[in-house]
């Protein structure tokens, strides 16, 4: 007669052999259970922005190459503009003629009575539609220059002075590594141990190996990536000395 194994006897057999297994696994491979307390990511500068113009035209003046460093307000690109900065010129001596025609036009009807409010006021309307006609040509001008909105390295310029660009075609791409972004995806049962402004540990590759430095969580993603059930977080890290290059992994060791 044949003896029947039950359900739970399947079971408890098969728990056995998985025990038996991850036993075996930590025995050839003690480093094994090291590696899960390290979560490896990869680092991105701390702000990476592409500029372009809003409008097309011929790039004049390159005021830096790639590699310098720009302050926030700095002109990097300069793009032709003297039909621009005439007709500045030109609506700025509108608003003149016109302000004069205006002034003494308001004076005249304070005083005498010379003429009639209407045309006082006409005159009043022509002067205000002037100065926003020059606040429209400076507008224009200003358009045709490609200026840094933060301080950083540019690490792009993929043209050079005498060549022409598009609308909104990436002309300068400026980066901030002063401080950098370590990024990492966690199960969801790791992420519920972090909250922000937490300092973390990291090792990060600086091209000749691994370097320690401390981090802060800056960021922890809301809601979990549908596909891989994985919550995304970034350590914000200091790099004032410029060791670690954006775009190299790293590593968050979990305590």
């Amino acid at each position: 007669m044949k003896h029947q194994i039950t359900p739970a006897q399947s079971r408890s057999s098969m728990l056995a052999r998985l025990l038996a297994g991850a036993a075996l696994l930590l025995a050839v491979s003690p480093a094994w259970a090291a590696e899960l307390a390290n979560i490896t990511g990869i680092t991105e500068p701390f702000l990476d922005v592409t500029l372009n113009a809003s409008v097309p035209g011929i790039i004049s003046t390159r005021r830096f190459k790639e590699g310098d460093f720009v302050k926030a307000g700095d002109v990097i690109i300069e793009l032709d503009q003297r039909l621009e900065e005439l007709e500045v010129e030109r609506r700025l001596l509108v608003v003149e003629t016109r302000r004069t025609d205006f002034q003494g036009t308001l004076k005249l009807f304070q005083t005498t009575k010379g003429t009639s409010k209407e045309e006082m006021q006409q005159k009043e309307s022509d002067y205000k539609l002037a100065v926003l006609e020059h606040a429209m040509a400076v507008e224009q001008l200003r358009r045709r220059t490609v200026t840094a909105p933060l301080s950083g390295t540019i690490v792009e310029l993929p043209l050079e002075a005498g060549e022409s660009c598009q609308p909104y075609q990436p002309l300068v791409r400026v980066v901030d590594v002063r401080r950098c972004y370590f990024i990492v995806n966690l199960e969801a049962r790791t992420a519920v141990t972090f909250k922000l402004e937490q300092k973390v540990s990291l090792e990060i590759d600086t091209g000749a190996g691994l370097e320690a430095v401390t981090g802060v969580i800056a960021f922890l993603s809301p809601v979990a990536d549908p596909a891989s059930g994985l919550i995304k977080a970034k350590a914000l890290f200091e790099n004032a000395a410029g060791k670690f290059r954006p775009g190299l992994s790293g590593r968050l060791l979990l305590k």
